[in-house]
């Protein structure tokens, strides 16, 4: 039974450094070598509104640079306008917006609160137009005259608001774009910025300036490219995509490489929900009020760009009257609670996996512990502390049998030793030593087998979680997101694993006592690349647990 659980170790041992293994592959920009990935990704290269001409999930090939997409995918000529293109700085506390005149899309957003740890004192930049990441919110009007134009995020829009930053002692700030005339259409934009929020409040205001009736449609789309983030760490993997969300079938994430192949699978039409592209820490999303119909979209639009989106039809425009409709666009960090107050369901883009439903409590009582201790790494210690509190006895179980292990493993060696030659009697005296010293092999691990989920689940709520970001603990430790740049975690963190290493029974196979011993070293070379919160998660677990199993070990003689 020992042998089992050994065999199991190396089991997941031997899966972790396969999986470490093409990570660093990747890193090194190589392919991985045992779990293949889509096509390597190729840069985005010119400006965005050129490339990004998939308006309402339509196939970009449908359309031209200079074209205006109509319902069912023909290429429109734009009319003539005599505004110039131009891009405006937009500025709050919290956000600094770039708008392109060309469909008065934001084409940047910095924000402000948090430093780019890829670009040494500059703010934390999401969206951009840059030639090495293009990431856009864009909307528009189409309609379903296959021969009719629109305003759609490729029409040119005039600023005609004055202000365009937040004044001191100012809440809201307003700005506002127009079109002129395109197939009898003109959009009014108006984009509603508020102190300190993230959320910005999108108005449409949609005037027929023609003599029929026109029934246009509303979308909203978010287009980006499908590179990672800079400074994403090869030692550990988040998700970086679109995201969707409907009442029906909650959150669903769309792989790129998905979409490439056609076999994105989402719900395609909804009355509630939103549309998002989620990376490590950061979101944005566009959402329509509920009980509106909508078309979901998610598509490629160019060699490496992606659009999700949703299309809403809207009721017929009578001639000279005017349809007013909105949106609200979110673009910051994912902080849980704000998100589930803007949208039930949007923390979501928050990721846990499968392990939801016990990652979002403890993240709950992390939160908790962090208002009354105001630091984000004495609230990890705490919570830890309180989570090996919860499972004491079952961890003293599970010392107790690997306590009883070792105590006995010196006859165990020496039986397995004298009965080298005949190994079904040495089975058979071993499972009698057992029974005679009331021992069990698996003792150790069902106890630590059942804790396992919680402990994964703390992983993922400290991996995740935007506020441990430029969260100082003490001392040297300025970021618990980013490594320990003294290494000092790290090498403590090793330095437990062996001890308890050391309190646990030695394998009687001499080979395997030695790789008993590498293993923690091989682990531990992961931990020197980790946010310093996980290693400080670990290092307070182990301490923990080597105090506990040292305990019980002195209690039952089994220390010299």
């Amino acid at each position: 039974m020992n042998d089992i659980r050994r065999t199991i170790l190396w089991v997941i041992f031997g899966f972790s450094m396969v999986l470490l293994w093409d990570q660093w592959q990747i890193h090194n920009g190589n392919k991985p070598t045992f779990f293949p990935q889509s096509p390597s990704k190729t840069e985005a290269v010119g400006d965005a509104s050129v490339q990004s001409g998939s308006a309402a999930g339509l196939p970009a090939a449908s359309q031209g640079a200079g074209s205006t997409p109509s319902a069912n995918g023909v290429p429109v000529p734009q009319g003539a306008s005599n505004i110039t293109r131009e891009k405006f700085d937009i500025k709050t506390d919290v956000l600094h917006l770039v708008i392109d005149s060309e469909g008065a899309n934001i084409v940047r957003a910095d924000l402000l609160a948090f430093k780019d740890h890829s670009l040494q004192d500059q703010s934390m930049r999401l969206l951009s137009d840059s030639k090495n990441m293009i990431y856009q919110a864009q909307s528009g009007v189409v309609t379903s005259d296959p021969n009719g134009q629109s305003p759609t995020h490729k029409t040119l829009m005039r600023l005609v608001s004055k202000q365009t930053e937040l004044k001191e002692g100012q809440d809201t700030l307003e700005v506002v774009f127009e079109s002129d005339v395109q197939g009898g259409l003109q959009l009014i934009k108006r984009y509603v910025l508020k102190r300190g929020e993230y959320l910005i409040k999108t108005d449409f205001d949609i005037i027929n300036r023609s003599n029929a009736h026109i029934t246009p449609q509303l979308y909203v789309q978010l287009v980006r490219d499908g590179s990672k983030p800079a400074g994403e760490s090869s030692f550990y993997s988040t998700f970086t995509g679109p995201a969707i969300y409907t009442s029906a079938k909650k959150y669903q994430k769309v792989e790129f490489s998905d979409i490439d192949k056609n076999k994105a699978e989402f719900e395609k039409q909804s009355n509630d929900g939103y549309v998002g592209m989620v990376q490590h820490y950061f979101t944005s999303a566009w959402l329509l009020p509920d009980n509106i119909r909508r078309d979901i979209y998610a598509r490629k639009v160019d060699n490496n760009l992606y659009s999700v989106g949703m299309i809403a039809p809207l009721s017929a425009i009578e001639p000279g009257a005017k349809a007013s409709n909105q949106a609200s666009l979110f673009v910051g960090p994912q902080q849980e609670k704000s998100l589930e107050a803007i949208y039930p369901g949007l923390e979501l883009v928050k990721d846990y996996g499968w392990l939801t439903i016990l990652s979002k409590p403890l993240y709950w009582l992390l939160y908790e512990l962090n208002k009354l201790l105001n630091n984000w790494g004495w609230s990890i210690v705490a919570l830890v502390v309180l989570i090996k509190i919860a499972f004491y006895w079952l961890n003293a179980q599970a010392y107790r049998s690997m306590a009883k292990m070792k105590a006995i493993n010196p006859r165990v060696m020496n039986l397995r030793e004298r009965m080298k030659d005949n190994p079904q009697q040495m089975q058979v005296e071993m499972m009698k030593l057992y029974r005679e010293e009331k021992v069990n092999p698996m003792g150790g691990c069902l106890p630590i087998a059942i804790q396992i989920p919680v402990f994964i689940a703390l992983y993922w709520v400290l991996l995740s979680t935007v506020e441990m970001r430029d969260a100082p603990w003490i001392g040297w430790v300025h970021d618990l997101a980013s490594p320990d740049p003294y290494f000092i975690l790290p090498v403590l963190m090793t330095l437990s694993t062996l001890l308890q290493t050391w309190l646990n029974p030695t394998p009687p196979d001499a080979m395997q006592a030695k790789l008993m011993w590498i293993m923690p070293l091989a682990f531990s070379v992961m931990f020197f690349f980790f946010p310093a919160g996980l290693v400080l998660y670990w290092l307070t677990n182990n301490i923990l647990s080597i105090a506990q199993q040292w305990m019980i070990n002195k209690q039952l003689g089994v220390l010299k």
